[in-house]
């Protein structure tokens, strides 16, 4: 692809028309800029912006798009597979100044915020007006226009759903400068296709998110957690479907390997409250009474105990949920932390292939020779598998992740699952995409793509 390469007559139209400080061009963008947290795809812009309006937002796209500049739009740059880098150069725009929360709307139970606003500032929020947001990607400093961006779904999927199950409402400026509102503060909306949950998970391909309108729901006054041991993960594995089976709502059901603890354990620098067992269950129950949350957890403590769990321990005091919620949310950040490099997939699989599928990993660990820590949403099927490098030679290294990511993604396939559930494609996992959708699925997405922007400005290279 050919774009326009920025030069100083470029740099002087932005300057005159927005502010010097939030401009930097050249030498002045720093190295955090040039990559993601993990993807090692590495690519500096050209010219970083940070918008302040969605106004700005259309004159700098209504300039990309005559020049035909390549845009890439960047949050916190937490994301894991490279969708927030320029590999083609050009504009980044930087929407962190983009931050301010809009609105509370509590009669339609809705919050309107701009995309730079970040998760866990939206979480807080949202509680302290006693209503509740519920999805909850690890990542908390991520920005909520990154998670709409790949529609991030979090431990809470299992009862309350994902980021598109939230946002009702979008402001986008599309590649040519246009600012279009689609959806808004409507429960139901049967009015031709629905261009809002295009715009949900296409990782900046299609437009650029300015607002977002999105769903809250009263403050769940009770909740509690349990961990659960068991012997293998096998047993930990075969009584999920068991407990959704069970008319028992979990609000998250997770799986803990002890090694993975035992890395967050040796990351944190603090002690978890039992790592005696190979596999764990975490599970957590919220409702508007005590009675309604005990008669759930207990329900679900009790089918454990009869299906091989070795104990249940109630995570019911600040330190245990310290301890317990400390540890799963540094699981990321304590493999990588263990080893000298490392890639991760974030596949999805039917839930009751979930234990099927640990054990495939497994035998792929032990035949290329490579360590594989592994955990996941064991309630949605989402698994979050680490190949670490560790000593391996770079030839040997790059030859074996290659491999194990195409054994990983054809079982997947097998088992009906996707290649991502919640981490998007970006430019790390488009082969495997491709692999796994086929052609003809590929090629409406393009359609959809040159329709969008025929020009392929907006975040080109990416997913497809």
């Amino acid at each position: 692809m050919s774009y326009h390469k920025i030069d100083e007559q470029d740099y002087t139209y932005f300057q005159s028309v927005l502010k010097r400080e939030n401009l930097l061009y050249g030498p002045e963008i720093q190295e955090d800029y040039s990559h993601d947290e993990l993807s090692g795809t590495n690519a500096y812009p050209e010219l970083l912006i940070r918008p302040e309006t969605t106004e700005e937002v259309s004159l700098i796209m209504r300039y990309a798009w005559k020049k035909e500049i390549p845009v890439v739009v960047r949050g916190a740059g937490t994301g894991l597979v490279g969708s927030s880098v320029a590999i083609y150069g050009g504009i980044m725009l930087d929407m962190i100044r983009m931050n301010k929360i809009l609105e509370l709307d509590e009669d339609n139970l809705t919050v309107t915020v701009q995309p730079g606003v970040l998760l866990m500032d939206l979480a807080e929020y949202a509680l302290s007006h006693q209503f509740f947001y519920p999805p909850d990607p690890g990542e908390k400093s991520a920005t909520i226009g990154g998670n709409i961006s790949t529609n991030a779904g979090g431990m809470r999927a299992v009862k309350y759903g994902v980021t598109r199950d939230y946002v009702l409402g979008l402001t986008v400026v599309l590649p040519d400068g246009n600012i279009q509102n689609l959806g808004g503060k409507i429960v139901k909306n049967s009015s031709g296709y629905d261009l809002k949950n295009l715009i949900i998970g296409s990782e900046g391909t299609l437009a650029v998110i300015t607002e977002a309108i999105l769903k809250l729901i009263p403050c769940p006054a009770h909740s509690i957690s349990l961990l659960i041991p068991f012997g293998t993960m096998e047993d930990a594995l075969h009584v999920v479907p068991l407990i959704l089976k069970a008319r028992t709502v979990p609000t998250a059901l997770e799986y803990m390997s002890r090694q993975t603890i035992l890395f967050s354990e040796e990351y944190l620098g603090k002690t978890f409250p039992d790592t005696g067992s190979d596999a764990y269950l975490l599970l957590t129950f919220d409702g508007s009474s005590p009675k309604q949350v005990q008669t759930e957890y207990e329900k679900a403590a009790d089918l454990c105990l009869e299906n091989k769990a070795r104990d249940v321990y109630l995570v019911d005091t600040p330190e245990r949920k310290d301890s317990v919620w400390n540890a799963r949310g540094s699981f990321l950040e304590a493999i990588k932390a263990s080893t000298t490099d490392m890639d991760e997939c974030d596949v999805v699989v039917p839930r009751n292939k979930t234990a099927e599928y640990f054990t495939y990993i497994h035998s792929i660990a032990r035949t290329l020779h490579m360590r594989i820590p592994s955990f996941g949403h064991a309630g949605d099927g989402n698994l979050h598998i680490y190949l670490c490098r560790d000593d391996m030679e770079t030839e040997l290294w790059q030859k074996s992740m290659q491999e194990a990511f195409r054994l990983m993604y054809q079982k997947a396939q097998e088992f009906g699952g996707q290649v991502s559930g919640e981490h998007g494609i970006g430019s790390a996992k488009k082969r495997f995409l491709l692999e796994s959708l086929g052609d003809t699925q590929i090629q409406l997405m393009k359609g959809i793509k040159s329709v969008f922007d025929p020009k392929n400005i907006m975040n080109p290279g990416k997913i497809l």
